[in-house]
């Protein structure tokens, strides 16, 4: 006979286990389809499989609207998800970002202010929710996909905002695969040395993916560089999601909304930070050789969170919902790539 404590522990368990069973089906399934997808097209199709594990999720929504998958889908979109992001500290070293000198720190921080704010100033414009705004401008400015999920839990819930999620993911990707191709011959034409075309191309492509294809693409240097901006990217994603999340707590005070969500530092914001820490110091110990391989298991295990995660997101977004999305939601995206990447020419080419 069971005993009572041993039934609790089962109880949530038992609750979640079909949504989250669901959701990590969906995710190895992108996960086997991405090669197969890129050989099928002589390495020209090349959808991630967080974009692949999206799709089959809206296709499978009919499915997974049934009552018993809901808990453990909410558990990977509200929990599960938090964690991968908290692990993404991991990559970030503290003396990678010191080497890209305070002009160009400088530089990726006004970019990132400026094209989150326009990101909201469009949306508005164009008659869109503000949290579509955020995600957009987040998505734009820090990291693509990750950005738009750690985004999505500060931004107060809205009819449309799973639908939103989406639809920036997909947009991140998208427009990351044209600028990938487009940004190295522009970065040519106007005569950018080496250190400035890595620092334009770490600074405007939105996926960490497209910025090694395109950097390392021109050259080795070039390739080391863009990484080294993107992950002062990254890491600015901490005090984004705080900055924004406290946004849209004062935009609820002063239209006089009693019942404020407040917005703590949220605990993986801290965890990833304390992360951050720990890679650039235990490197360079006697424990680096424990910790290089744990780094590796936890940098693998953050990737299947992202991924279980954005496929419970797709399995609870109805194709309807993304399909009632029209070009002013592009036009917000786009006017926001647009904004980065004006500000990135203009920046470098001042600091000649």
């Amino acid at each position: 006979m069971a005993s009572p404590s041993s039934s609790a522990s089962e109880g949530p368990v038992r609750l979640l286990a079909p949504g989250l069973l669901l959701s990590v089906g969906v995710a190895l399934a992108a996960f086997f389809l991405e090669p197969a997808m890129k050989a099928m097209g002589s390495g020209r199709i090349a959808l991630p499989a967080m974009v692949i594990a999206l799709i089959i999720g809206i296709g499978l929504h009919g499915l997974a609207r049934q009552p018993r998958f809901e808990p453990g889908i909410t558990y990977a979109v509200k929990k599960l998800l938090r964690y991968a992001i908290a692990l993404l500290g991991l990559r970030i070293a503290f003396s990678d970002l010191a080497a890209l000198g305070w002009g160009t720190a400088v530089l990726v921080i006004i970019a990132m202010v400026a094209t989150v704010a326009s990101g909201f100033a469009l949306a508005r414009v164009l008659g869109r929710e503000a949290g579509y705004g955020a995600l957009a401008g987040a998505a734009t400015a820090i990291c693509g996909a990750s950005a738009t999920l750690a985004t999505a839990t500060v931004v107060p819930d809205y009819k449309t905002k799973s639908a939103d999620i989406a639809f920036t993911v997909v947009m991140a990707n998208g427009i990351s695969t044209l600028v990938m191709i487009a940004y190295p011959p522009l970065c040519a034409a106007l005569g950018l040395s080496p250190q400035e075309t890595g620092v334009m191309l770490g600074l405007t492509i939105h996926d960490m993916a497209q910025v090694v294809g395109a950097g390392y693409a021109v050259s080795e240097p070039v390739g080391n560089t863009a990484v080294i901006v993107k992950l002062f990217r990254v890491f600015l994603l901490l005090p984004a999601v705080l900055l924004i999340g406290m946004w849209f707590v004062r935009k609820d005070a002063a239209a006089g909304i009693t019942d404020v969500a407040k917005v703590p530092i949220p605990v993986f914001a801290v965890v990833f930070l304390g992360l951050a820490i720990l890679n650039s110091i235990l490197p360079s110990t006697a424990l680096a050789d424990l910790y290089v391989p744990v780094k590796s298991w936890l940098s693998e295990a953050s990737k299947w969170g992202l991924l279980i995660s954005i496929a419970a997101l797709g399995l609870g977004t109805s194709i309807g919902a993304v399909l009632t999305i029209g070009w002013r939601h592009i036009a917000v995206f786009i006017g926001a790539t647009g904004v980065l990447l004006a500000i990135a020419l203009g920046g470098i080419l001042l600091l000649r």
